[in-house]
């Protein structure tokens, strides 16, 4: 077939890479204009861009998709089907309708869930054990049109957001070409979306980040996974950011002393100071060689991995052998 290529950052590489493998026309790929970046505010090309220079693919970068001068580009390239992959920027009727097979779009979840532009992330947060790819039939809502296909993928226990969007990268890969295939045979049967099941999901920033240390453990624990690499989670350490990058739930002090199996000293870990009063959220229970935990609104947070402001990625035991930090401290 032939396919104009709408994307932009590295999720939909894997994609325009399959694509092209499988013997398919990419007459033009369509992704955002460069964009300066780093202390030197060099311009840095996407990802997609990059790829597709690979290949020799002419490249195209509207700041306007939806400009006239814009859709009259796109209408040129006499493409049969244009094949989304976070492209950034929302099509037009026009566009949707241009192309034979209209526009066919790869998203990151199981619509009717988690519908919008952060999907990977927020399984991990709102502890899903379970997530996906679905290929859809766009139309002028935001991932409302019809599914054409579904795979599921397995939500590991200590999945993160950069090894989830690597898995679903790759599935998406594999399932845009099927999906063209079976479009192009006319076996594909379009499944329309049951709106009563839709949640959708905002766009990731960073103060998406902060700790909340009233929430649970296991909330936290969900959080610094969900969002490692970006934005990442932080708090703050005698006035510094603090960078959280692994974490583990431990409990409450009782379930602590109860599993103690993997901690010699399992009694430094309760919660609580000799007069019996429950510490306050973000105040640090306990500190031992390879960990320092942290009391939370429910449940103690391990912490194994973190990156104090100026300082580079380290294993707390690292850390601990340059930094001192005393039981009773807060987190802010």
């Amino acid at each position: 077939m032939k396919i104009v290529y709408m994307g932009t950052p590295d999720f939909a590489v894997g994609a325009l890479r399959a694509l092209i493998r499988a013997g398919h026309q990419v007459a033009a790929v369509v992704t955002q204009p460069d964009k300066p970046k780093g202390r030197g505010k060099e311009m840095q090309m996407t990802p997609v861009k990059a790829c597709a220079l690979e290949y020799n693919i002419p490249v195209f970068q509207p700041v306007k998709v939806r400009a006239a001068e814009a859709a009259e580009t796109l209408r040129g390239y006499g493409a049969d089907v244009f094949v989304v992959a976070a492209f950034g920027q929302i099509l037009s009727e026009e566009i949707l309708s241009m192309p034979r097979y209209g526009c066919i779009n790869i998203h990151a979840s199981l619509l009717p869930k988690y519908r919008g532009s952060a999907p990977i992330q927020q399984v991990i947060l709102d502890g899903e054990k379970e997530t996906g790819v679905t290929i859809m039939q766009m139309d002028k809502g935001i991932d409302t049109g019809d599914m054409l296909l579904q795979r599921a993928v397995p939500i590991a226990e200590k999945e993160t957001g950069d090894s989830l969007h690597d898995k679903l990268a790759e599935t998406g890969a594999d399932l845009i070409v099927e999906a063209l295939r079976k479009l192009e045979a006319g076996e594909l049967t379009p499944q329309k979306q049951n709106d009563e099941l839709s949640s959708y999901v905002k766009m990731l920033d960073k103060s998406m980040g902060k700790i909340d240390w009233t929430k649970s453990a296991a909330q936290i624990e969900r959080q610094v996974r969900g969002l490692n690499s970006w934005p990442g989670t932080y708090t703050s350490l005698h006035g510094k950011t603090l960078k959280i990058w692994e974490s583990e739930t431990v409990g409450d002090a009782e379930k602590a002393d109860g599993a103690a199996e993997n901690m010699e000293d399992a009694k430094k870990h309760d919660a609580r100071p000799a007069h019996g009063a429950a510490l306050l959220p973000g105040t640090v229970a306990a500190v031992e060689k390879g960990a320092f935990y942290v009391q939370t609104g429910d449940g103690l947070l391990k912490v194994t991995q973190i990156q104090l402001e100026g300082k580079k990625r380290m294993e707390v035991k690292a850390f601990l052998l340059g930094y001192r930090l005393e039981e009773g401290e807060r987190l802010a």
